[in-house]
């Protein structure tokens, strides 16, 4: 008897797992306030007001598909969608481009942090500040960059009154500013990349395009399309360095479609019309996003 209450004494209590449900809930309570009020809320609401006429001195009145029939035979809003495609090609396809170079040479060439650091520096930058400084450096009388060109021989370019260099100059501006942050994006894709892979391939005889072309593109494609599909999002939404230089002009060759969707509500005051515009720009993205996705098979990784 003795013996086996000794046993019992001795054996181990079981312990307790202590439940965090709602050390958790405290935890993610804040976030989930600032989503509801700040992002479902007003989306909810933009969804509402499109199906409205609504110009904030009268109450909201329920007009139907009357905002998005005339959405789309509105000739301003199709302009303003050209606009916007032919800025986010051009942003897209030399910011990937000059990004990935980048964060290639930043993985094979130099381990400095400080290096690296500095390749972000554009980024720190504000859209404001860094519009203004390029609206003065490319400005057609006094800007340096055309005095440059003057003085090698080549005549002044417009490039914020031109129909033709407006669109390339705001977006290769913001090529500039985002540059680094998304070679800092792919940096990371590379980094997840085995070495032994280079290795191998340098072992074989491989060069450095051969290697870029058969292990780097591959295996960075998800991730690539991961930051494809942030970029060009962003890309999408551009409004400040526009609203602060051209204001959508000359002509509305730069009239995006984040600067009519303003002009309609705090210009016009417009809400409802503006509301269906800010609509028919998310399902755009939800449709580019969804079959970019797709395509890319971004949720496969060739390491698996």
């Amino acid at each position: 008897m003795s013996t086996a209450t000794t046993s019992t004494r001795s054996a181990p209590k079981r312990r307790r797992h202590k439940d965090d449900t709602k050390l958790a809930l405290m935890f993610i309570a804040p976030a989930t306030v600032g989503l509801l009020v700040f992002l479902v809320w007003p989306l909810l609401t933009g969804i509402y007001y499109s199906f409205t006429e609504y110009t904030t001195l009268t109450p909201p009145t329920w007009v139907g598909l009357d905002n998005y029939a005339a959405l789309v035979a509105d000739p301003v809003f199709w302009n303003s969608l050209k606009v916007t495609v032919l800025y986010v090609v051009i942003n897209i396809a030399v910011q990937t481009a000059v990004a990935l170079v980048i964060a290639v040479l930043m993985q094979r060439l130099t381990q400095s942090t400080i290096l690296r650091s500095l390749v972000l520096t554009p980024y720190l930058v504000s859209n404001v500040v860094a519009a203004i400084v390029f609206l003065w450096i490319l400005d057609t009388q006094l800007g340096v960059f055309n005095i440059f060109l003057q003085w090698i021989g080549f005549d002044p370019v417009s490039f914020w009154s031109s129909e033709t260099w407006v669109i390339p100059t705001v977006a290769l501006v913001n090529v500039w500013r985002h540059m680094g942050y998304t070679a800092l994006l792919l940096f990371a894709g590379l980094q997840s990349i085995p070495s032994h892979l280079y290795e191998a391939a340098r072992t074989d005889g491989a060069g450095e395009i051969a290697m870029f072309r058969r292990i780097t593109l591959p295996l960075l494609r998800p991730i690539m399309a991961l930051v494809l599909i942030m970029t060009i999002i962003g890309s999408f939404q551009v409004f400040d360095t526009i609203s602060v230089t051209t204001q959508g002009g000359p002509a509305d060759a730069s009239k995006v479609l984040q600067m009519y969707i303003y002009e309609n509500a705090f210009g016009q005051y417009q809400f409802g019309y503006a509301s269906a515009l800010s609509v028919a720009l998310l399902v755009i993205l939800m449709i580019i996003t969804f079959t970019q996705y797709w395509l890319s098979n971004a949720g496969k990784s060739d390491l698996d």
